[in-house]
């Protein structure tokens, strides 16, 4: 196994569960508390399920003495735990997204944490206040988080690492100092992000090293450093990210300061979507405005003290799995520049940006190094292109123009070295809590159901998003 630095992931959080007291009373119900009995919910339903409290005082207890198939139906209340799920195929679920609260105190490591366990799905609650994460699946294998409310965690809203076949829906992710979605580590992926809204975050969404059959979809990402950031580094296995399809997102006013960030998310504020490093990727019918630098670039990413060089060949088709055991090298090559080629940007509509709307660079950024990175734009109708007339010099059918790459090309060096001072680390706490979200239909009548995978989205069927009217 490679010795890695895999950022994010500490010993403690790998090893520690911790479980307190619930804070708060749920709902009346039968069953004895600790009883091991599964009840019926209330409102005329029929649903067997263990209940929180009243089976089981804690979320934790629940979770521990529950089987495969089983639903875990938590009641209202504010429960201060940090629950780690190692039981495959189980629901936890929480009777109202809203009044569902498990709270981290700013103490506690994550609010829910699926580790190395299969077909967990967690739905309708929310998780706040904690120092790394919300809601957290690594090492997992059919994943699924629908309508989970995630805010004012340390690290991410909503996270999956080293995981696959998974599913992230109708979730709101706010107040990171990273992203409020992440999926890292994996390829090829097998996912969705679906119906989602990310805000006041680092980046909306992040993922490093990740794609392959990795879809972001009908979504929203505003008021984050940073809107859509797939990215690539050494620092994390299965590098590069490559091969994500980003269609049909509402993508606006990236430019917060004022908020948390970290490492990535400095380097690219006030960019809309950002392909750092990231190779392959499917841009289409995005809405994407009101950005202080680019509406959408595909850009390199540095990494200083890289631990390995990018792949080449057909090294990039190789699953995570057949490559996480190579060998690197003994000595780190130094500074590396991930690119960012072979992106196809089309039929996105792009408009108030302040440097440029679409854009492709490098460094150094020569004619003939920008020509060879072989992104492609067409049909995003933009008013300012870096370098100048860029769906003209790039299009993706055709000959292009023959035109000069290096007119009006970016200078990347400036924008690296105009990234303000850090934030306080503990500017998260401090970020706006959401409004109430939308509940998950049939949470007290629907009973448990396996998991098995996302269903490929029909993206074809997709429109660029109307502009919203607030």
């Amino acid at each position: 196994m490679r010795n890695r630095n895999v950022r994010l992931i500490g010993a403690a959080a790998a090893f520690v569960a911790l479980a307190t007291v619930v804070s708060g009373c749920g709902s009346d119900g039968g069953g004895s508390e600790g009883s091991g009995d599964k009840t019926e919910t209330g409102g005329g339903g029929d649903l067997e399920a263990i209940r929180v409290p009243q089976d089981y005082e804690t979320i934790q207890e629940a979770v521990d003495n529950a089987a495969e198939g089983d639903l875990v139906l938590v009641d209202e209340g504010t429960y201060n735990e940090a629950v780690t799920v190692e039981t495959p195929d189980i629901t936890i679920r929480g009777v109202d997204r809203n009044k569902v609260i498990l709270d981290g105190e700013f103490e506690l490591e994550n609010g829910i944490r699926v580790v190395d366990t299969d077909g967990v799905v967690v739905e309708n609650m929310t998780a706040r206040n904690y120092v790394s994460n919300g809601f957290f699946w690594t090492g997992s294998d059919r994943y699924r988080g629908s309508y989970l409310t995630a805010y004012r965690n340390g690290d991410y809203g909503i996270y999956a690492f080293d995981a696959y076949h998974g599913q992230l829906d109708h979730s709101l992710g706010s107040g990171s100092p990273d992203a409020g979605f992440y999926i890292g580590e994996c390829y090829k992926c097998d996912a969705v992000i679906d119906d989602v809204i990310s805000e006041y975050n680092g980046l909306g969404y992040s993922g490093t090293n990740s794609g392959g059959d990795l879809y972001i979809i009908n979504s929203t990402f505003r008021n984050n450093r940073a809107g859509i950031v797939p990215n690539a580094g050494s620092y994390e296995l299965c590098y590069p990210g490559r091969e994500n399809t980003i269609v049909g997102n509402i993508v606006h006013d990236n430019n917060y300061l004022e908020g948390p960030g970290i490492d990535v998310s400095l380097l690219a504020q006030g960019n809309g979507i950002l392909l750092a490093g990231s190779i392959n990727n499917v841009i289409e019918r995005n809405l994407v405005y009101d950005h202080e630098r680019t509406g959408i670039a595909a850009v390199p990413f540095p990494e200083e003290d890289a631990s390995d060089t990018p792949p080449t060949g057909d090294e990039l088709t190789k699953p995570c799995d057949e490559v996480k055991d190579d060998p690197v090298p003994e000595e780190s090559p130094g500074l590396v520049l991930w690119e960012a080629t072979g992106n196809r940007v089309v039929d996105n509509v792009v408009e108030g940006s302040g440097l440029a709307d679409i854009a492709s660079g490098t460094i150094p950024a020569d004619a003939e190094n920008l020509k060879r990175l072989d992104n492609c734009f067409s049909g995003n109708n933009p008013a300012k292109t870096s370098p100048t007339d860029l769906e003209a010099l790039a299009p993706c059918e055709g000959e292009g123009s023959g035109g000069d790459f290096a007119a009006g090309a970016f200078d990347l060096l400036v924008l690296i070295n105009e990234q303000p001072p850090a934030p306080a680390k503990d500017s998260y706490q401090t970020t706006p809590e959401p409004e109430a979200q939308d509940n998950m239909p049939d949470a007290l009548t629907k009973a448990w159901e396996k998991f098995e995978g996302p269903e490929t989205p029909d993206v074809d069927a997709i429109t660029v998003p109307e502009k919203p009217t607030s």
